[in-house]
């Protein structure tokens, strides 16, 4: 897309000033550190993480994935989970969304990590695709964050939203999957990590789903949105101003 290079610029720096709940609480700041923390078990954490996340908001999944840590034995592990009861487990995550597929789901993951990759997870896009309950976008954060592999973007509906609203990609009705892949054909590889961050935080604190403050946007005389937007406010106060004129004498 024609000037999309300034564009992620100005986005860059807007985020830079202006933090978002993601910027703490986004799943690939979850996971535990220390050097007392096994690299597998920071990993299963990221993993964890996204799943919880999803249709689920930072705050809360940040909540949840805490309380993980604390309260089952030995902490927020594979072995953990694995020794945790599935009622227990669900009312430790109870405030997610989904709760009840997501205690399957990492009951699930947790014994296929164990058995299969010797008590850490896997390390490509399609092993991660395959296990219960994660996504390609989850996939490919995962790969981002636990392993240092930059091998795709993690788009989420933020992601879509915004790019489609930005004019990046025409995928609005065909879903995450042909966003990512419009997104990828054009946009270098050097961004794609940064690229979920930025556009998540601008989403959650400008770009709204519904009412995006399009007046303080940084990008707003670059985005088709937004003039549209103002398009459609013109019109509407054109309508209202001529409903309110008197009638005039018969």
């Amino acid at each position: 897309p024609v000037g999309w290079k300034i564009t992620l610029d100005r986005l860059r720096e807007f985020r830079l000033q202006n933090p978002a709940p993601v910027d703490t609480m986004g799943c690939e700041r979850l996971a535990e550190t220390g050097d007392e923390i096994p690299p597998e078990v920071k990993r299963f954490q990221t993993l964890m993480s996204l799943v919880l996340s999803s249709q689920t908001k930072d705050t809360v999944t940040s909540v949840a994935v805490r309380r993980l840590q604390k309260e089952l034995k030995g902490g927020l592990t594979i072995q953990g989970v694995l020794d945790v009861s599935a009622e227990e487990l669900n009312n430790i995550i109870a405030a997610v969304g989904f709760h009840n597929k997501k205690t399957t789901y990492m009951k699930q993951v947790a014994e296929i990590c164990k058995t299969k990759y010797s008590g850490d997870i896997p390390d490509t896009a399609e092993e991660l695709i395959a296990l219960p309950g994660v996504g390609p976008k989850m996939a490919y954060l995962t790969l981002q964050c636990a392993w240092n592999k930059n091998l795709g973007i993690g788009v989420d509906t933020h992601v879509h939203r915004i790019s489609n609203r930005l004019g990046w990609v025409n995928t609005e009705k065909d879903g995450p999957e042909a966003t990512r892949e419009a997104l990828q054909s054009w946009l270098p590889k050097e961004h794609w990590r940064e690229i979920n961050h930025i556009l998540v935080g601008y989403g959650q604190v400008l770009c709204l789903p519904r009412g995006p403050l399009c007046g303080a946007c940084p990008v707003q005389e670059r985005c088709p949105s937004a003039m549209v937007t103002k398009q459609r406010k013109k019109m509407l106060a054109i309508i209202k101003s001529e409903m309110e004129e008197p009638f005039g004498e018969v």
